[in-house]
């Protein structure tokens, strides 16, 4: 008798310790799920909420359970109702979970645990109410209340190396750039992958065995700059001669210093040429010439020293660059007034002793100097070209001089 009451109490004992007691056992929640606190389940995240752009190239986004979708716009989004739907069959005081489909059907498997409960795998799209993981997750309940879930779960993920819990529970790469967390020499530059990070030489600089070392990208070709390449650490620049100022990085350009600052007198006229500028005479006239309003310098007819000179000079000023490619048109001449029944004649008069410069007549009234030797510079060229006017009858003839300085600068450019 004692023996039967005894048996009675322990078995009193033992259901009741099984009402109160319960095991949980909780991972985490899949990728695109996070752990609902209030339903106290998993639930699927929006991406398209709240990831900023998710979707390029005129795509819109589409939420689906577990991820996103992107799709042109004009998509249409079936939702296939009449997809056979796979129900499982919980163990006796567990519940079972069933899946929808989106645009295609993908079932969510569930498997019977000894003792009641279920386990999801992380291949099955789950719809709102299903409770998954990557690792399968476990919940056990009491059969006794196959109703009761855990009130206060812990959700712990474990991401993998280079990965972190972020807010929404799924996990997000670390940058180790940013925190500090790498290892990359001081010479170095870090630059973060997905999960992990790599260690590069910065610009203008090569690996050679652990460390980082300039690149001389003056030695890699002659044409980084217009003059003169100057390296320095992990780059190069440009250098120009005096007289020129550089452009665009690499390109010499003329600095005009009678626009800026020159040593000129008063009576002196600033003229630039490439590299460099020179002072001219105001008044160019040599006596017996005069100077007029228009700058030409003429010899008085009532001078009996005119008689043998030409009637008037005009005075031009032109630069050209070094070793200028021939032939070359470089100046035009042209006369100022026309003479009825006379005939004119154009010649290089003197500054041609070597042969660079051709005068060639375009029409009765005008001629093109021609440079067909290439000149090297700095150098100051003075060429007189004369204009013969005769009368066609022979009673009237004189000539006119253009002075041309022809001033070659020190460079090609």
């Amino acid at each position: 008798m004692l023996k039967a009451l005894f048996l009675t109490m322990l078995t009193l004992a033992l259901v009741k310790s099984q009402d109160t007691e319960e095991t949980i056992t909780y991972t985490q929640c899949t990728d695109g799920y996070e752990w609902d606190p209030v339903r106290q389940q998993c639930k699927d995240i929006d991406e398209c909420d709240i990831v900023p752009d998710a979707c390029k190239g005129g795509m819109k986004c589409v939420n689906h359970y577990g991820g996103y979708l992107c799709l042109p716009k004009t998509a249409q989004i079936i939702v296939n109702n009449e997809q056979p739907q796979q129900e499982t069959q919980p163990a006796e005081g567990t519940s079972g979970a069933t899946t929808g489909v989106v645009a295609a059907s993908s079932m969510a498997t569930s498997g019977v645990l000894p003792g009641g409960g279920f386990v999801a795998s992380a291949a099955a799209v789950a719809g709102p109410e299903m409770q998954t993981g990557r690792n399968n997750f476990v919940i056990r309940r009491n059969p006794a209340d196959p109703q009761r879930i855990p009130s206060n779960p812990s959700h712990r993920i474990q991401c993998a190396a280079g990965y972190e819990q972020s807010e929404h529970n799924v996990c997000q790469d670390i940058d180790e750039c940013t925190a500090g967390t790498h290892n990359c020499r001081a010479d170095q530059v870090c630059i973060n992958l997905r999960g992990s990070f790599a260690c590069q030489c910065p610009p203008g600089y090569q690996k050679r065995g652990e460390q980082c070392v300039d690149i001389d990208e003056c030695r890699t070709s002659s044409y980084l700059c217009q003059y003169q390449c100057v390296n320095e650490p992990g780059k190069f620049s440009c250098m120009c001669p005096q007289g020129y100022q550089v452009v665009r990085s690499r390109t010499c350009q003329d600095i005009n210093e009678c626009e800026t600052t020159n040593e000129c007198r008063e009576d002196e006229m600033c003229w630039n040429y490439h590299g460099g500028f020179r002072c001219y005479p105001r008044n160019p006239c040599q006596d017996p010439y005069i100077l007029t309003p228009e700058n030409r310098c003429v010899c008085p007819v009532s001078n009996a020293m005119c008689r043998e000179l030409p009637q008037s000079i005009v005075y031009k000023y032109m630069s050209i660059r070094s070793d200028r490619s021939v032939p070359s048109d470089i100046f035009q001449i042209q006369a100022t007034t026309i003479y009825a029944n006379t005939i004119n004649t154009f010649r290089i008069k003197s500054g041609n002793e070597n042969g660079e410069f051709y005068l060639r007549q375009t029409s009765p009234v005008s001629a093109m100097l021609v440079l067909v030797k290439s000149l090297s510079g700095p150098r100051e060229h003075i060429v007189d070209l004369e204009m013969l006017t005769v009368s066609s009858i022979g009673t009237f003839r004189t000539s006119s001089v253009l002075r041309l300085t022809i001033i070659v600068g020190p460079f090609s450019f």
